[in-house]
């Protein structure tokens, strides 16, 4: 919590409304109170969330008490630790579990004004049962940008170390898939595009899957890669943009939300949005026919941001305390699934 005595340049601002004698007094007497025998401000409490399930697995990741403050986060105590459900500050629970009935809600446990999180990464596609859970939680942490606990794929950071030099470019678009529907627009739309792009397909669907640590490397061969995502929707901007693309130091080809929220995390001019495009002849010809000089004007962000990926639940669970003395304790989501499918 923010506070006027936490520094000296909020100190002065707040007393520097007061007629001078006034102030200095007031100030002297400030500086007495937190100079004296316990005098000093108390402690933030620890808050504590409860991870009902952790996401994807049975076996928790160890976590020590100082597992938040690695990620700038003070007083947030992590646990998967059940017994704790009734003096929890925070329960959350993550969808993928509900959904495959691998976890249930306790609610005949559940403390009266206990606040539950509803966690998802998951596009309103890929995310089924919502129906069930109509006025039970009353935060929301996904990656849409109205949520209470808005936590992205990536984003990008001021950096003021030297520019990382750009990888030797010798192929022109790439594309990791590993779920490959012929019903998804990114599969029609690469359908399009093939005849007049070569685009090298990786993956488990196509037969050529790339260890976790080729990956990177392998992108990094190529001009462009394309980031279509498997569904549209509002703020739903993956690891496709983030790690496969911009950290990859290939220039993304976006099939997503439009292209005003990608310009909410990143320079207008950092990628190639498919919407810009009457066909997919016309990308097509707009990736071939680039330019050396146009090309680069891509990366001209890396020489001021870098990439920062927030692929780590540990970190996503913090974000709760953060936001925790912000959130609104009375509000509860009476239909869930409306608001996640708008």
């Amino acid at each position: 919590m923010n506070c006027a005595g936490c520094n000296p340049t909020r100190r002065l601002r707040a007393w520097g409304g007061l007629a001078g004698g006034a102030a200095l007094m007031a100030l002297w007497l400030l500086w007495q109170l937190e100079s004296a025998p316990g005098g000093a401000p108390a402690p933030q409490p620890t808050v504590t969330i409860l991870i009902w399930h952790w996401p994807f697995t049975d076996r928790p990741p160890e976590l020590p008490r100082d597992t938040c403050s690695r990620y700038g986060v003070a007083s947030c105590l992590l646990s998967a630790n059940r017994s704790l459900l009734a003096s929890a500050d925070a329960v959350v629970f993550h969808h993928r579990e509900l959904q495959t009935l691998q976890s249930r809600l306790p609610l005949k446990q559940r403390p009266r004004g206990q606040p539950w999180v509803w966690a998802s990464m998951e596009s309103p596609s890929n995310t089924r049962g919502l129906h069930h859970f109509r006025g039970i939680f009353n935060w929301v942490l996904s990656y849409r940008r109205d949520s209470d606990i808005f936590v992205p794929y990536g984003r990008l950071e001021p950096y003021s170390g030297p520019t990382p030099p750009l990888p030797a470019k010798s192929k022109m678009a790439a594309w990791v898939v590993s779920n490959f529907q012929e019903r998804q627009q990114r599969a029609k739309l690469y359908r399009q595009l093939a005849p007049h792009l070569r685009v090298d397909v990786f993956g488990r669907a196509t037969g050529r899957p790339l260890c976790a640590n080729c990956l990177l490397p392998t992108v990094a061969r190529y001009r462009f890669y394309l980031s279509f995502e498997n569904s549209q929707h509002r703020d739903y901007i993956t690891e496709k943009f983030w790690r496969n693309a911009l950290a990859a130091g290939a220039v993304p080809v976006v099939l997503g939300p439009p292209r005003a929220t990608y310009e909410a995390f990143v320079p207008p001019d950092a990628f190639v949005h498919v919407d810009d495009f009457s066909s997919a002849r016309e990308l097509a010809v707009f990736l071939v026919s680039m330019n050396e000089s146009r090309y680069q004007r891509f990366f001209a962000w890396r020489d001021r941001l870098r990439v920062r990926l927030l692929g780590d639940w540990r970190e996503r669970f913090c974000t709760i305390c953060a936001r925790y003395p912000y959130l609104p304790r009375s509000q509860v989501y009476e239909d869930l699934e409306s608001w996640f499918q708008a």
